[in-house]
């Protein structure tokens, strides 16, 4: 009885440990599709902002030519 106690606890023991190690390189998979997906997004922002950015520049400098 102690015996196979013993050994289902060592085999969940082992089969954690198996677990785990597996984990870490889920885990790495997963912070760099995340880092991927907010560096698509800070570049799809910067994208858009740009162009906004330049037409209110384009505005300011239609402005002050006319003004001149």
């Amino acid at each position: 009885m102690f015996l196979a106690l013993y050994v289902g606890a060592q085999t969940l023991w082992a089969d954690l440990r198996g677990k785990m190690s597996r984990e870490d390189g889920a885990v790495a998979t997963e912070y760099a599709l995340l880092l991927v997906l907010i560096a698509l997004a800070i570049i799809t922002a910067a994208i858009l902002l740009g162009g906004a950015i330049a037409d209110v520049f384009t505005r300011g400098a239609n402005t002050l030519a006319s003004q001149g």
